[in-house]
Parts: structure tokens; C-alpha cells; sequence
């Protein structure tokens, strides 16, 4: 395993703010092999970039560029999910620079992360509204959020709409379920069977959506594991959670046998 390079900057969010990147490269002098930034749960009013230091500082040794960057929150600056979104986007794009100032191009390049930093960078990827945006070559979700809105229970739905700053009615545009179109990227997805925030249930029938629909999606499951499994300090899993993580992004980029 090698040794990783680890510093931070920032990029400008979309109110003109500054918001932190930690980035993670190998630190060997030799060239990432593929790129990934990832956003950190908080359920869009907690969490930091520094909640996914140990995932990125594990796969910058095993040859990845690895960021994890921030966004608004509510109540420190965003008054809606749409803030967090923009901001989202924002990242990926300065990632996208980062990431070529490194070689890599971006048929090498991912986004994901954990809850709802997974949903956002989810709802990124599947609904691309700028041509700055690189067109990502995978996606990695740690028990993400949002798959399946509208299996909600109507006041359930409701209280969410309020609680995102969405208009009432708009909860389902950010289903990640309705999303699901032919040539979206190829998607893992880490998730607990025990998970209490997002039922496992709607994250099958996620990932039967996007095979159905010709897509790549691979669900690995953590028998008895709840929300927030993958955290070293909470599980045994984190191990795997980062081999395999690796291995999905270095395949997917064609480095076969890299680790």
C-alpha cells in the first residue's frame, strides 16, 4: 500500500462563498491511476469534508485521486436542497480541473459519497445541466438517500418537502428512481441490511431500475449493518467497503489488476 500526498483548498460555491476540497493523491510520485470526489452525509444540515478523511486518504494509497468536498448547509448558507445541488456541481467541476492538472482525463474520473452527499452527488451525475461538468465515468454510494421518494407515505412526503425548501409536489424530482435512463454511469452502491435510514428495499428496486435499463449497478450488502456501517469506528466493514471501492474505480477507468 502506498503512501498518499494530502492537502486542502477551496472552490467557490455558487453564492460566491468559499467551500473546502481535501484532496488525497498518492504520494509516491507516480500518477493517479483514476479520480473520485466525494460529499458527506449530515442529512443536508451536518457533516464535514472531514467525515470521509479515512476513506480518501485509503484510496489515494491504493493509486486514487480522492477529494472530499464541502457544500452549504442548512443553516450555514443554503435555504434549500437546490443550494446544496449547485454547490455540488460547483466541486465537480473544480475536481474536473484538478484532475486534469494531475493527467487524468475523465473517462477516469467519479463522484460519490455517504447518504445524503451521496444523494447529491447522484442527482449530479443523473441530471447534468452544464457543459463544464465532466460527464463522470462511475458512481460510488455509501447508504445513500433518496432512492425511491415517491414509495414515501404522502405526509411523509410532504414533511420532506418542507424540510429540503422545495415547493410542495417537487419531492419526486429528486428521486433518484425517476432518473433512471439508459447510459447512466456505472453505479456501486455499499448499503446495510439493517440500514434505518433508507430501506434496503428501495435500493433494490433502484438497482433493478437501472439494470432494467441497460445500466450497470452493482448493490453490495452488509448483513445486520445500519446507516453508517462504513465508517472506520463503527463496523469491521471499512475495509472492505475501500478494497472494493478501489476496485470498482480502477476497473472502470481500465487499470484491471492495478491494485
Amino acid at each position: 500500500m502506498r503512501a498518499c500526498r494530502e492537502f486542502s483548498t477551496r472552490y467557490r460555491a455558487a453564492d460566491g462563498s468559499e467551500l473546502p476540497l481535501l484532496v488525497f493523491e498518492p504520494g509516491d510520485d507516480t500518477p493517479p491511476r483514476a479520480g473520485v470526489v466525494l460529499f458527506h452525509g449530515g442529512a443536508l444540515r451536518g457533516g464535514s469534508p472531514d467525515g470521509l478523511v479515512p476513506h480518501c486518504r485509503a484510496l489515494a494509497s491504493r493509486g486514487i485521486l480522492a477529494v472530499s468536498a464541502g457544500y452549504r448547509l442548512f443553516g450555514r448558507g443554503a435555504a434549500s436542497i437546490d443550494d446544496c445541488l449547485a454547490d455540488v456541481r460547483r466541486a465537480v467541476e473544480q475536481f474536473g480541473r484538478l484532475a486534469a492538472s494531475r493527467g487524468l482525463a475523465t473517462p477516469q474520473l467519479a463522484s460519490g459519497g455517504s447518504s445524503a452527499g451521496a444523494h447529491l452527488a447522484l442527482l449530479t451525475a443523473l441530471t447534468p445541466e452544464s457543459t463544464t461538468t465532466p460527464q463522470l465515468a462511475a458512481l460510488v454510494a455509501l447508504n445513500p438517500a433518496g432512492l425511491h421518494l415517491r414509495a414515501m407515505e404522502p405526509e411523509a412526503q410532504r414533511r420532506l418537502e418542507k424540510q429540503i425548501g422545495v415547493a410542495a409536489g417537487r419531492l419526486i424530482d429528486y428521486s433518484l428512481i425517476e432518473l433512471v435512463r439508459p447510459g447512466n454511469p456505472p453505479t456501486q452502491i455499499h448499503h446495510g441490511t439493517r440500514d434505518e435510514v433508507e430501506p434496503l428495499g428501495s435500493v433494490r428496486q433502484f438497482r433493478d431500475a437501472m439494470v432494467r435499463s441497460g445500466n450497470e449497478c452493482t448493490l453490495l450488502e452488509y448483513e445486520h449493518a445500519e446507516h453508517g456501517f462504513h465508517y472506520p469506528g463503527n463496523s469491521t466493514h471499512f475495509d472492505d467497503v475501500i478494497d472494493t471501492t478501489a476496485v470498482f474505480l480502477l476497473d472502470r477507468t481500465g487499470w484491471r489488476g492495478a491494485l
